[in-house]
């Protein structure tokens, strides 16, 4: 199965995730962000960075790269879309997720292990996690606070579409504790915590990242 990461200018952990890619058993495909040839990818990863610089607001310009002109269309037509940090604050500026990320509430860059609680374990991205499920992986940012109106968030909550839920402690002030949502149809995902910095033994807090990547390989086979 062909995962594909995408690179920006900015982009810091595209190559971690093709290595999670490639742990998982898939083959990762190199993305450039002024390509619009997805490259027959069977699934798309969006990593985490600072995209352009973060210049305007995080995500903002990169919604217009030629790679999201092709990406948007492919992901409403059910393509799996994961997007990590910087890229979830991406899928938001392109509306393919609902919700804004703003600045953590206290205003500072954090780096910890993060809990999570798997909330949502039927997207393509989170099948090979139970629900209640408790994971620790790695959560790096400085734009990492989702926001939404109540409305939004009411409607996430009864359409079971927050992924994950941080436990803990919020770290940055994410409505609800959420730290990762899905849409309706289940194929895109986003979140704020980085999978791909704990799927290798002697690197990150774990292995529980290493779910994401199964789970989207068996999606692709089982379409």
């Amino acid at each position: 199965m062909k995962v594909g990461v995408v690179t920006f200018p900015g982009s810091l952990d595209d190559h971690d995730a093709q290595r999670a890619v490639t742990i998982a058993g898939g083959e990762a495909i190199s993305l450039w962000h002024r390509d619009a040839d997805l490259r027959g990818v069977d699934a798309v990863v969006i990593p985490g960075g600072f995209s352009y610089g973060d210049y305007l607001r995080a995500g903002a310009i990169s919604r217009f790269a030629p790679v999201m002109e092709a990406i948007v269309p492919a992901a409403q037509g059910g393509l799996p879309v994961l997007g990590i940090c910087n890229g979830f604050q991406i899928l938001c500026e392109s509306h393919l997720l609902p919700g804004a990320m703003i600045q953590n509430d206290h205003r500072k860059f954090v780096c910890k292990d993060q809990v999570l609680r798997v909330e949502n374990a039927s997207s393509a991205w989170t099948s090979d996690y139970e629900a209640g499920q408790e994971i620790t992986i790695v959560l790096k940012n400085q734009d990492g606070q989702f926001v939404a109106d109540e409305a939004t968030l009411d409607r996430l909550e009864a359409e079971g579409r927050v992924a994950f839920r941080y436990l803990g402690g919020n770290p940055n002030g994410s409505r609800r504790d959420i730290a990762g949502i899905t849409n309706e149809r289940g194929n895109v995902v986003g979140l704020m915590p980085h999978p791909e910095h704990a799927v290798e033994e002697g690197y990150g807090p774990s292995l529980d990242g290493r779910g994401f990547f199964t789970s989207v390989l068996k999606a692709v086979v089982n379409a």
